[in-house]
């Protein structure tokens, strides 16, 4: 009989509590990670993802080798990397001939590979190179905005998977009330092609409408880039349904009225409210 132990020691315990599935999950962090070789564009462009998810987000700066997530057995050191640093969401960025400016985009489940969208990053233009009043800069930790146009993201399985992935990268945590004057970014991704979509990033500032709803500006600060999607792996059907379970206790108990009453006998009040 394989015995359980317990950590006696209460940092461990606290790290392990933090760490242990709740019913309302905290904001996912995400691991970004270079591949044994990158360029001057995925390194400019990890670093400015680490600087706009900087409040749950962790940046290794070391290259690292034998990371080849499409491979099998390739993705052993993601996994590792992901239970170590309790990250559910990758971003890797590679460089070779073959696949220039590479970037893999990753979602994981129990620290083991849940899905993969591998993209090329072309004509990118660094949050530097635009220029507007610093004091529009997006505050850190802030919900953004999303717009996605283009039929292709509901029509095309490739950008529908990146859609899915772009959203759990860049929503940060999820949240039931929201003020409108904490909304100062949005991330505006357009569809060029079956494979190809442009990503671009706004500061968004309110100005006076004279009515209730504020007139909305949006001032470009960057990132922006072309990506091609190149390779993608969805989950098999057994992950994706062991990962979609939800907790009895958040799931919508249906009531269902057993007795028939004579409307007669009932009171107006309840008559009222049927």
């Amino acid at each position: 009989m394989m015995r359980i132990k317990t950590p006696k020691n209460h940092r461990i315990r606290r790290e392990l509590e933090k760490r242990a599935p709740k019913l309302v999950e905290t904001a996912k962090k995400t691991l970004i990670l270079h591949g044994t070789k990158t360029s001057g564009v995925l390194n400019s462009l990890l670093s400015e993802i680490y600087h706009l998810k900087k409040d749950n987000s962790v940046k290794f700066s070391r290259k690292n080798d034998n990371i080849r997530p499409f491979e099998s057995g390739g993705e052993t050191s993601l996994e590792f990397f992901s239970l170590k640093t309790d990250c559910s969401l990758l971003v890797y960025g590679s460089h070779s001939k073959k696949r220039p400016h590479n970037l893999v985009l990753g979602r994981t489940y129990d620290h083991h590979i849940y899905d993969l969208v591998e993209i090329g990053i072309e004509n990118f233009k660094s949050m530097g190179s635009f220029s507007y009043d610093k004091k529009l800069a997006p505050q850190t930790g802030s919900k953004p905005f999303f717009a996605f146009i283009g039929e292709a993201f509901e029509s095309v399985d490739e950008l529908k998977h990146l859609k899915e992935i772009l959203l759990d990268i860049f929503r940060g945590e999820v949240v039931t009330n929201l003020n409108l004057a904490g909304l100062d970014r949005v991330y505006v991704c357009t569809a060029l092609s079956s494979n190809k979509i442009f990503f671009s990033h706004f500061a968004l500032r309110l100005k006076k409408s004279g009515t209730v709803v504020p007139r909305m500006e949006l001032v470009e600060v960057g990132p922006s880039m072309d990506m091609v999607v190149r390779r993608h792996r969805c989950p098999d059907d057994g992950l994706r349904k062991e990962a979609m379970k939800t907790a009895p206790e958040l799931t919508k108990k249906k009531v269902w009225l057993a007795e028939t009453f004579d409307l007669q006998s009932l009171s107006p009040f309840v008559i009222r409210n049927q």
